[in-house]
């Protein structure tokens, strides 16, 4: 039996799975990232918790074939990274020679949203279809473009940031320091910050009761129960979530006409019902041949696995 070692580093938690032939996770756990101690430390602590992973899986460390990592930032050639979001490290370097050198195993990277779109399409929800797209939506967006068996990486490994797709000219300010992002828009942010605005002109709703008036403390997740409720004014806030969704879907669509489509980070957890209305604003913005026949819009199966399984797909 061969094994493969997915690591999904985290900005403060890293995921670290043993994965065998089959694609089961037989070992798994979590450490801190405490990136602050450097990276050198930082890669060691890591190489330590998988020997003792590998020990406890009673395997013999000469089957373990390689380790993949997830990691948040732009990866060129599967090897270096050219800035590490939320990490106080250098840019440019090369985190799988490092590692190789620390642990002896062939190594390889990838950005964090890659690996987690790399998972959901061999593990997941997009398992034995040829294309997908999946879209992380928490935070920010992110983005993993996945076609023919390959994720696309791009010529810096800034390929899949649907999230800084343009949506509006000159709209809303986004993290990322330019505006009308798609992220500034549909992500958790995005939905948070117009509530916040609505609510400061609107207090007759269940939303306000339920924060007890404090409107700056509001989560997405506030808005789908109140939504799910029946609140009006929640739904109406839904429905503005679900249209700039549709349309970021709808360029993505548009462009590369995947089979499907997979929504994964805790703004797909709202279900139902903002995915329906997703669905049915599709019709808006996609070309009608990207909606016909077997494609699909699906929620991700494999929850925080999901980067532990698309890291450990890196080898191989």
């Amino acid at each position: 039996m061969k094994y493969t070692v997915g690591v999904d580093i985290g900005g403060t938690n890293t995921k670290i799975g043993i994965v065998d032939e089959e694609g089961k996770i037989i070992q798994k756990e979590i450490i801190k990232t405490l990136s602050i101690e450097g990276v050198e430390n930082t890669l060691k602590r890591i190489w330590d918790k998988i020997q003792e992973l590998v020990d406890k899986s009673k395997i013999d460390s000469t089957e373990v074939l390689g380790v993949g990592m997830g990691i948040p930032g732009p990866v060129k050639n599967k090897e270096i990274v050219g800035f590490f979001a939320n990490f106080p490290w250098e840019k440019n370097i090369n985190i799988a020679k490092l590692f190789k050198e620390i642990s002896g195993k062939e190594t390889k990277l990838e950005n964090d949203v890659n690996v987690i779109a790399l998972g959901e399409a061999k593990y997941g929800a997009g398992k034995g279809f040829l294309s997908s797209v999946t879209i992380a939506i928490g935070t920010g967006i992110g983005g993993g473009i996945f076609v023919d068996g390959k994720i696309i990486s791009g010529f810096n490994g800034a390929g899949g940031e649907v999230g800084h797709m343009k949506l509006v000219k000159d709209g809303l300010l986004c993290g990322c320091g330019q505006k009308g992002c798609f992220e500034a828009y549909a992500s958790a942010t995005g939905i948070e910050r117009e509530a916040i605005s609505r609510l400061k002109v609107n207090k007759k709703n269940k939303l306000y009761e339920k924060l007890e008036g404090n409107i700056e403390k509001v989560e997405a997740k506030d808005i789908f129960d109140c939504a799910k409720e029946g609140d009006l004014f929640s739904i109406d806030i839904v429905d503005y979530e679900a249209e700039y969704l549709a349309m970021g879907i709808g360029n993505i669509l548009n462009i590369i006409n995947p089979e499907k489509i997979i929504l994964a980070g805790g703004v797909s957890l709202a279900g139902d019902i903002l995915l329906d209305r997703v669905k049915e604003k599709l019709k808006k913005y996609a070309m009608g041949v990207t909606l016909e026949e077997n494609f699909s819009i699906e929620i991700g199966i494999l929850g925080n696995d999901a980067g532990i399984y698309g890291a450990s797909a890196l080898i191989g």
